[in-house]
């Protein structure tokens, strides 16, 4: 039975059209090498761990695992970037005329706090992949991509929900923080043995870079101060 999608954050509900039979395949099977690479990367961490090993522990051929990805450190990708893409779709999702910062909270909270047991755990696991991303370049370059991706294809969701009407530098400045606020809380969390929920939790900190930035982000909007 394949797993559930969930990476860093619950898992995406899709905005877009409905992916052919080829194309869901195709990711599930890149989500089972990819949850095949948490657990051995969380477990015996990047060095201890090879492509050959993450094929196996997936049930594919290494031919197989190398059709998909480019090495074992980017086979990681895919769970990666499932949080992003959830937080655009929730983004891309709010009531015109929101204002940006409650819009940013709002998404945050629905990313970052799961809601149910195996959410938390895939949280968890995702603890101990950022914790051995600390001490591989190679596994840190693919979380830094990641990031940078969703950030690029934040823009326009950031650009629509500030009516049009910001200037490109603003737009562009928010998509970063906002980005960088799950970022820096993911990353700040996993260095610690704080829960996934309450103070110090993914969704506590992110929250908290959120409020701090408030002020840039309340110019693109009404200068709602829900987020602060």
């Amino acid at each position: 039975m394949p797993k559930t999608c969930c990476g860093p954050y619950p898992c995406a509900v899709s905005t877009h059209a409905s992916p052919s039979l080829t194309e869901r395949r195709k990711a599930a099977t890149q989500l089972e090498i990819a949850h095949a690479a948490m657990e051995l990367f969380a477990t015996r961490g990047p060095q201890g761990t090879t492509a050959e090993e993450i094929a196996r522990r997936a049930g594919i051929a290494l031919r197989t695992f190398y059709r998909y990805f480019r090495s074992k450190e980017d086979a990681v990708t895919p769970l990666l970037a499932i949080g992003g893409d959830r937080w655009r779709a929730l983004l891309e999702a709010t009531e015109p005329g929101t204002p940006l910062p409650r819009a940013l909270k709002s998404a945050v909270e629905q990313v970052l706090l799961p809601p149910d047991e195996e959410a938390a755990r895939s949280m968890l696991r995702t603890r101990g992949l950022l914790r051995a991303a600390a001490e591989d370049p190679a596994l840190r370059a693919v979380w830094y991509r990641v990031n940078q991706e969703s950030e690029e294809r934040l823009v326009p969701v950031i650009a629509r929900l500030s009516g049009g009407h910001a200037e490109d530098l603003d737009v562009r400045l928010t998509a970063a923080a906002a980005t960088d606020a799950i970022r820096i809380a993911l990353e700040t969390w996993a260095g610690t043995e704080a829960g996934v929920e309450g103070p110090g939790s993914p969704a506590d900190l992110a929250v908290r870079c959120l409020r701090r930035f408030g002020h840039t982000a309340g110019s693109l909007g009404s200068g709602d101060e829900d987020a602060q």
